[in-house]
C-alpha cells in the first residue's frame, strides 16, 4: 500500500513540460489523489482549459505510477475550481525568478491586467523594477514578455491568472 506522501513524491518529480524547472505538484496541477491497492485516481485541474501540456502531463502522470507499480490508472480532470497563481508554492515561485521567468507578483485579486494598467515588474535578472510590457503573450499563453529597462534582458512574467 503507498501513502500518499510517497505517490505525491512520485509525482513531484515530473517536470512542467513547459517550464521544467518545476514539478507539476509545484505548479499545483495535482489536485487529488486516491489508491486502493493497484489502483489510483489522480485529478489534475488544467492551468487554462486549451493548456497544449496537458497530454503531456498526463501521460508522464500514468508512467511514473505505472513505474510505481499501479496498474489501473485513473486520471480525472477537474476544471472547477480553475487553477490559479495563488496555487504556485513559494519554492516554485523562486525556482521560476531563479530559471529567468518572474514570478506572479501579486494574487489573482490583483485585476490590473483587465484595466489595461499594466505594472513594472521585478526583473528576474537584475531585481530591477524598471520594466515594461513587451507583448501579453510571452513563450507561452500563461505569461507575458516584458522588458527590464536597466539591464535591457527580456523575460517572460508568469501572469497572474
Amino acid at each position: 500500500m503507498f501513502s500518499r506522501e510517497h505517490i505525491f513524491s512520485a509525482l513531484s518529480e515530473i517536470p512542467d513540460p513547459e517550464i521544467p524547472v518545476i514539478s507539476i505538484v509545484e505548479l499545483g496541477v495535482i489536485r487529488h489523489v486516491s489508491a486502493n491497492g493497484k489502483n489510483i485516481d489522480v485529478t489534475i485541474t488544467p492551468t487554462y482549459s486549451g493548456c497544449p501540456a496537458m497530454k503531456q502531463m498526463e501521460d508522464d502522470v500514468r508512467k511514473k505510477l505505472q513505474e510505481q507499480g499501479f496498474e489501473n490508472i485513473n486520471i480525472i480532470t477537474q476544471y472547477s475550481p480553475a487553477w490559479t497563481t495563488d496555487w504556485l508554492s513559494e519554492a516554485a515561485k523562486l525556482k521560476l525568478q531563479n530559471y529567468g521567468i518572474a514570478p506572479p507578483e501579486e494574487s489573482t485579486t490583483d485585476k490590473s491586467f483587465l484595466t489595461g494598467k499594466h505594472k513594472s515588474i521585478t526583473c528576474p535578472h537584475c531585481k530591477n523594477k524598471n520594466t515594461i510590457l513587451v507583448s501579453q503573450f510571452g513563450s507561452t499563453a500563461c505569461k507575458a514578455l516584458y522588458k527590464c529597462n536597466n539591464c535591457l534582458e527580456a523575460f517572460d512574467y508568469f501572469k497572474c491568472i
